[in-house]
């Protein structure tokens, strides 16, 4: 059975402005998820499932059906809603925000019967990056065992402003623990961050960070689901915590519930944290299809 590609687009993108999700920025009209799909198409996922907001839904789908090889993957939605809470939770009526990427991911339980790989819509992860996580997907995952592909630090910092990155501990190949650091700036071969008490920190500007990109056997749908269900015993009354995803691993790590082996990428990540970002992006993606690694998607 080939692998599934759950694809998190579901969030608005508050800082760069508008849904980076549906806005062109290729040569041909393409948006950054015409790149997802046709990479995810060369190497040999079969199933698409996009997280999305109900709202989104008409717009979302017109769209992805404008891409050339839509139609060499099964392609499937899912909701992430503020009601999609086990008993006897239920939301706040003030909240309005999401419930973070973890529950983005568990939204999508109801269409995984395959191994699948972890993606955000947002960003441009480069062929490699879904090539290494198909491998890994149809090889080596089983229950207990996931996999993280990871990026160096230093090539996913903006020029146009601070970013926060999941900073990975890693040992004998395998991920120990993923620490959240937030307002990380480049400083030459160093990163500046803000730590948990408010004050500068340095790490190496190759740091290996998650960008959210993870593959897991479906077993580990049952875990997300009995690790959210605590959670919410502890937040659902909290207007604006969220259940990130890192997090969830984290403590399945330190729980001995899974073991997550690190796989690294020769892809380059592209991402549109700010506005400014977006001719950087559109200026790569051109010289991508230039050289033939890409042709028109639309």
């Amino acid at each position: 059975m080939k692998p599934i590609l759950v694809v998190m687009a579901a969030g608005m993108g508050s800082r760069f402005g508008g849904l980076k999700q549906i806005r062109p920025f290729g040569p041909n009209g393409e948006i950054i998820v015409d790149y997802t799909l046709y990479d995810a198409y060369v190497a040999g996922f079969g199933k698409i499932v996009f997280v999305i907001k109900q709202e989104m839904q008409d717009d979302f789908k017109r769209i992805i059906s404008g891409n050339k090889y839509s139609g060499k993957l099964e392609i499937a939605y899912a909701f992430q809603q503020l009601d999609d809470l086990p008993a006897p939770y239920a939301p706040l009526p003030e909240r309005v925000k999401p419930w973070g990427t973890g529950h983005a991911v568990y939204a999508a339980r109801g269409h995984i019967d395959a191994p699948f790989g972890i993606v955000g819509a947002d960003d441009f992860f480069g062929r490699d990056t879904i090539v290494t996580l198909g491998e890994f997907l149809r090889g080596k995952c089983r229950d207990s065992l996931g996999c993280m592909v990871g990026f160096a630090l230093s090539g996913t910092a903006s020029e146009n402003g601070s970013v926060s990155r999941g900073v990975c501990e890693i040992r004998d190949n395998k991920l120990i623990s993923v620490t959240e650091r937030t307002d990380i700036t480049l400083s030459g071969n160093k990163a500046v961050y803000t730590d948990e008490n408010g004050d500068k920190a340095c790490i190496p500007a190759d740091t290996t960070v998650s960008m959210n990109v993870w593959g897991f056997s479906p077993s580990v749908m049952e875990l997300m689901g009995e690790h959210f269900d605590l959670w919410l015993s502890k937040y659902s009354n909290e207007l604006k915590k969220e259940y990130y995803l890192p997090s969830f691993v984290d403590d399945m790590i330190g729980a001995g519930k899974l073991t997550v082996e690190m796989c690294r990428t020769t892809s380059r990540w592209y991402g549109v944290t700010y506005g400014s970002d977006a001719d950087v992006l559109s200026n790569a993606l051109s010289n991508m299809h230039e050289k033939g690694e890409y042709p028109p998607l639309r």
